[in-house]
């Protein structure tokens, strides 16, 4: 409860994000919805960025308190999609649903495999050149199928802080 505490607060609280839901340890949020954003994708990948380095700032504690380690993969897509109240005539939630957010959740699932902590696709980082916002440091890791795609789909990591020139070039 201390960690998505913590981690709503910077989604809705600092960047203007809307938590759909919590599932098990995962938060599900999204922005742009329902009040429009055209910022939305700059303030998710925002968001991101500030939830994995208070992450590091808590990890410690978190192990000292609690004997647990916290890591976290972030999933970010940007696209149309459906978006409101979803479910039956008696029960529904106010979520998102369709290929976009599927593919959110893909690179979420890839941020282990490939050992980092926020990935997303080109749609968000088109989003946020779009609209006019600085790109958030990045760099490209892979061109992949996904499950649930026909198309290759560009994985690129979120990046805390920018990598020197000679950094990059290392990394590729």
């Amino acid at each position: 409860n201390q960690y998505l505490g913590v981690m709503t607060d910077i989604i809705v609280n600092e960047y203007n994000g809307t938590l759909d839901k919590y599932i098990g340890d995962a938060i599900m949020a999204f922005w742009g919805a329902p009040i429009s954003q055209n910022n939305h994708a700059n303030n998710a990948c925002l968001a991101s960025i500030k939830m994995q380095k208070r992450l590091k700032e808590l990890r410690d504690q978190y192990k000292k308190e609690y004997d647990i380690e916290i890591e976290a993969g972030v999933g970010l897509n940007s696209g149309m999609v459906s978006v409101g109240n979803m479910g039956s005539e008696k029960n529904f939630n106010y979520t998102v649903i369709g290929d976009h957010v599927n593919l959110a959740s893909r690179l979420e699932g890839l941020t282990k495999y490939y050992g980092v902590a926020i990935l997303t696709s080109r749609d968000t980082l088109d989003c946020v050149k779009n609209s006019k916002d600085t790109l958030p440091p990045h760099r490209v890791l892979d061109l992949v199928k996904v499950k649930g795609k026909k198309q290759a789909v560009e994985l690129i990591e979120i990046l805390d802080r920018e990598c020197s020139i000679e950094g990059m070039k290392a990394f590729d």
